[in-house]
């Protein structure tokens, strides 16, 4: 796998965990373990062996002991394949606002940092021990006129609606409440265009210097209803480590 045709990824990891109290009362959620490691560290291990040499960071509740744990390489000796040095950057929406400002939000603020036009996105808080953050993928991407390409997952129990369409064609669907078609769950795994964070798709300024606080999926249905998100549908292990509960099963 060639390391050149690898693109940044950001991992978000600000969110509170209010669901996961009080074990993230003192422990960001990120840093909650699973089979003897952190979730954050399942991820910066399968970029790291994917050939991803750079990671951005957002933090905010607890965020200096991300930075602790994390530090600002994560090495090879992390690694079980990959023989590759990742470098960390941290956006600290914590110091620099007081709190966690969203997905779209954080994910503004952090564009500076990750200095890409394609960039890898993933949630701190999932389990998916055996996704390939492949460099295929990420080629066919750029080749694409698609603004996002998301991985979606079949509805786990908690959330059996889904959130979005899936066409034959590859393309992830924002399908009207009333449609009977299959949705499926978002794994909050994408690849990304930074041209979805500016208009006509986000009306946040660069870099986000306001702070301003909003949600990912409204941006994404913008670009679905113009026929610019493609999706996959991933089979793989895949959990939303949401609550006490999750995490005590997947531990078990």
């Amino acid at each position: 796998m060639s390391a050149a045709a690898q693109v940044p990824a950001l991992l978000l990891a600000a969110g509170r965990g209010e669901r996961m109290r009080p074990l993230t009362d003192t422990v960001p959620k990120p840093l909650l373990p699973v089979q003897g490691q952190p979730l954050l560290v399942w991820h910066l291990q399968a970029l790291a062996e994917a050939g991803v040499g750079e990671v951005v960071i957002n933090t905010a509740w607890l965020g200096e002991q991300i930075e602790a744990h994390c530090g600002t390489t994560f090495g090879t000796h992390h690694s079980r394949r990959g023989n590759h040095r990742v470098e960390i950057a941290y956006s600290r929406e914590g110091r620099d606002f007081g709190g966690a400002l969203e997905t779209a939000g954080g994910i503004a603020r952090a564009l500076p940092l990750v200095e890409s036009d394609v960039f890898w996105l993933a949630a701190g808080d999932v389990y998916v021990p055996d996704f390939v953050f492949d460099t295929r993928a990420v080629q066919a991407f750029k080749a694409s006129r698609q603004l996002a390409h998301l991985w979606l997952v079949p509805n786990p129990e908690h959330h059996p609606r889904g959130d979005f369409g899936l066409s034959p064609e590859g393309l992830a669907l924002n399908l009207p409440a009333d449609d009977p078609a299959p949705r499926y769950t978002y794994s909050t795994i994408a690849l990304l265009h930074a041209e979805l964070f500016f208009k006509p798709w986000c009306d946040i300024p660069v870099g986000n210097p306001g702070g301003l606080k909003a949600p990912l999926a409204p941006l994404l249905r913008r670009a679905m209803d113009a026929g610019r998100v493609g999706a996959s549908l991933y089979t793989g292990r895949w959990t939303d480590v949401g609550t006490p509960e999750r995490l005590a099963e997947l531990n078990r």
